[in-house]
C-alpha cells in the first residue's frame, strides 16, 4: 500500500476525500490514506508546500497564487481534481439584515434585489458617517473572495471603498458573526447554515444565484510531487472520482452527512449537512428549509473536472483587484496549474465519458455570458 498524507478543511466539500477513505475507494486503489484536518487555508498551503501533505483539499485561487507567487513563496501547484461546483453562501448579521429589510430586501429574493438593499444600506452609513460594514473572507486567494466582491460591484457597492473585508477561517465565521466582529459573509457550507441555526445571521444569496455552477475547491499538490508519483497520483484521481460519484447518490446522503458531521472531519451537525447535500438550506432561524436548485454538485455536470477556464477566470479577477501586475507569460503559466490531462490520464482506464475540450463558457447574473 502507497502512504498518501492529506490534508483538508472542515467544510463540506471534503466529502469526496473523506468517503475515498471511509467507504475503501482509496484503499482499493492500493493507497493508504491519513488525513489531517487543519484550521486554514494558510496552514494548508503552507504544509502542502514545505512537504508536510503530498496532496490538499485547496481553494482553486490558491494553485495560481502560488503558482505565480502572489502573495507568498512561489511554489507550482497544480490541481488535477475538482472537488465540486458551488457550495457558497453569503450570510448578513440579523442586524444588518433588518437594515437590508427595510430596504427591500426579503427572503429568498434574487442576488440583485439583495444587492441594491445593500447598496441602499452601504449609502446610508456614510450619509451618517458610521464606519464600513465588514465582510468575512475565507482567504485572498479565494472563490469566495471574488465572488463576494463580483457581487457587491454588480450592484454598485465598491469593495475596495464602501465595505472592508477581512480573513476569516470558515469555522471561526459565525463566532465572528456572534460577537459583532463582522456584519456579513460568504463561506462554504455548512458554516452559513452553522450561522442560521445559532440565530446570529440569515443568508442573502447563495453564490450558485451569482454564477451557476460556479467552480471551487481542487485536490492540489506540488507539480514535482506529481511529476515524480504519476501512478500514485492516477490511483488518487481515481479514488476521488468513485468517491464523488457514491457522494452525489442520494440514497448515501444521510450516511454521508453523519461521517461528516464526526468532529474528526467537518464537525458540525448531521442534519445541517444532510440539507446542504440535498440542495436544501434554511435561510433564517426557525424556518423550514427551502430548496435551492442546483446548489452544490459533487459529480454530476462535470464537477470534478478541472477546467483550464476556471484558472484564468482566477487570474482575471487577479487583476481586476489588483492583487497582480500582467506580466508577460503569465497565461501559459496560468494555464499550467489545472490539468485536465492529468485527469483523463487517470480516468482512462475507467472508460468514462469526459470532456473533451479543456475550457468552457460560464454563465453570471449580471452579464449574460462571460467568455475567459
Amino acid at each position: 500500500m502507497k502512504k498518501l498524507t492529506v490534508g483538508f478543511m472542515p467544510l463540506l466539500d471534503c466529502a469526496a476525500i473523506v468517503a475515498a477513505v471511509e467507504q475503501g475507494f482509496a484503499a482499493a486503489e492500493g493507497l493508504d490514506v491519513r488525513l489531517v484536518r487543519e484550521t486554514s487555508w494558510a496552514n494548508i498551503r503552507d504544509r502542502l508546500i514545505v512537504g508536510h501533505f503530498d496532496a490538499a483539499h485547496l481553494l482553486g485561487p490558491m494553485t495560481v497564487a502560488s503558482t505565480l507567487g502572489v502573495g507568498h513563496l512561489r511554489a507550482p501547484l497544480i490541481a488535477p481534481f475538482s472537488l465540486g461546483l458551488g457550495g457558497n453562501a453569503i450570510t448578513a448579521s440579523i442586524a444588518l439584515w433588518d437594515q437590508m429589510q427595510r430596504e427591500g430586501a426579503s427572503l429568498g429574493a434574487g442576488p440583485r434585489v439583495q444587492g441594491k438593499a445593500l447598496a441602499k444600506v452601504v449609502e446610508a452609513r456614510v450619509r451618517a458617517g458610521h464606519e464600513p460594514l465588514t465582510f468575512g473572507m475565507v482567504y485572498p486567494f479565494s472563490c469566495h473572495n471574488y465572488e463576494l466582491r463580483y457581487w457587491l460591484a454588480a450592484t454598485g457597492i465598491d469593495p475596495e471603498r464602501d465595505v472592508r473585508l477581512v480573513v476569516i477561517p470558515p469555522p471561526f465565521l459565525a463566532d465572528a458573526m456572534r460577537t459583532g466582529q463582522i456584519d456579513g459573509f460568504c463561506v462554504g457550507e455548512p458554516w452559513s447554515s452553522v450561522a442560521v441555526e445559532a440565530g446570529v445571521g440569515n443568508i442573502v444569496t447563495t453564490t450558485t444565484s451569482i454564477w451557476p455552477l460556479s467552480p471551487e475547491k481542487v485536490i492540489g499538490c506540488r507539480g514535482q510531487w506529481a511529476d515524480e508519483n504519476p501512478d500514485t497520483l492516477d490511483a488518487l484521481i481515481r479514488a476521488l472520482y468513485r468517491a464523488a460519484l457514491w457522494c452525489e447518490d442520494a440514497a448515501n446522503h444521510a450516511d454521508l452527512a453523519y461521517m461528516l458531521g464526526a468532529a474528526r472531519y467537518v464537525g458540525a451537525r448531521a442534519n445541517l449537512l444532510q440539507s446542504a447535500l440535498g440542495n436544501r438550506l434554511s435561510l433564517s432561524a426557525g424556518t423550514p428549509p427551502v430548496s435551492i436548485p442546483d446548489f452544490h454538485f459533487i459529480a454530476c455536470h462535470h464537477a470534478t473536472f478541472p477546467w483550464v477556464s476556471h484558472a484564468l477566470w482566477f487570474y482575471a479577477q487577479m487583476l481586476r483587484w489588483r492583487q497582480i501586475e500582467e506580466a508577460v507569460g503569465d497565461i501559459g503559466v496560468v494555464r499550467s496549474t489545472y490539468r485536465p490531462d492529468i485527469y483523463r490520464r487517470a480516468l482512462a482506464p475507467l472508460n468514462v465519458t469526459l470532456p473533451t475540450a479543456d475550457t468552457k463558457v460560464e454563465r453570471f447574473f449580471d452579464e449574460g455570458l462571460f467568455v475567459p
